[in-house]
């Protein structure tokens, strides 16, 4: 009986070890590397995905909205405007009267991809700005002290929901999302 269980494990790591062989490893970051580097690299990809989200889907489903009850596409995308026109204003410390606005989401396709541009040049801003030893310096964000590295992963954060609420309208239009596309 022992010597079966010794030759089902052997097996079994044999097995394990060719499966192991088989597989390379994961490749290292290129470029920089450290918590802000890391920050860096997951904004600057969601940046792509969204604006290639907005780009993509064309003029007349900005109105879509899966049901009467949640945000047309547009809104999605001015959301996204918003939320990173105060988080990462509030890090470069632009005052809100020096930010660009944002326009309806009624407004023409341009205007909200412009709008969208120049709140990912707000961010550009403050992400190149992060060091590894300045992630703790603080902002006043939402009438609260935040830290850097917070305002920075929660600006990735809530551009990964957001992108996702994007997708799945693609989807649902019948568009492939820029993170399917082959």
């Amino acid at each position: 009986m022992m010597r079966k269980i010794n030759v089902i494990c052997a097996i079994a790591a044999l097995m394990a070890a060719k499966v192991m062989i088989g597989q390379a490893p994961p490749s290292a970051p290129a470029g920089p590397t450290g918590p802000a580097a890391e920050a860096q690299r997951s904004y600057t990809t969601l940046k792509g995905n969204i604006l290639k989200a907005a780009d993509k889907t064309p003029a007349e489903d900005y109105s879509f909205r899966p049901t009467p009850e949640v945000r047309t596409f547009a809104r999605v995308v001015n959301h996204v405007t918003e939320a990173q026109l105060r988080t990462c204003g509030a890090v470069n410390r632009t005052t809100a009267n020096d930010l660009p606005k944002v326009p309806a989401e009624t407004a023409d396709k341009a205007a909200i991809i412009d709008a969208l541009k120049g709140s990912f040049a707000e961010c550009d801003k403050a992400f190149a700005s992060a060091t590894d030893t300045n992630l703790g310096d603080l902002f006043d964000v939402f009438n609260a002290k935040r830290s850097r590295v917070g305002i920075l992963w929660g600006t990735v954060s809530h551009d990964n929901e957001q992108y996702a609420t994007l997708a799945l309208y693609m989807r649902l239009k019948g568009l492939i999302p820029p993170t399917s596309e082959k």
